[in-house]
């Protein structure tokens, strides 16, 4: 005797096995389009290291300066 259910839970399985391919799928695109923007945001990564290291080069000169004795 056959399960009257099977036909219906068969269509079920495949529209899941379906679904979950379409979410794998998006999921592989969006891994992809974040590798593609961590590498082209490297170089804003490199520019912001730069003027962090400039803006505490200014700060200690400045503190340098207003320590310097004043002209006689």
């Amino acid at each position: 005797m056959e399960n009257p259910h099977e036909a219906e839970q068969a269509v079920l399985l495949e529209r899941i096995i379906k679904n979950v391919d379409k979410c794998n799928e998006a999921v592989v695109e969006m891994n992809h389009c974040i590798k593609e923007f961590l590498a082209s945001s490297n170089s804003t990564k490199v520019a912001s290291q730069l003027f962090t290291n400039y803006h505490r080069n200014v700060a200690y000169n400045l503190d340098a300066v207003k320590k310097m004795p004043k002209p006689v």
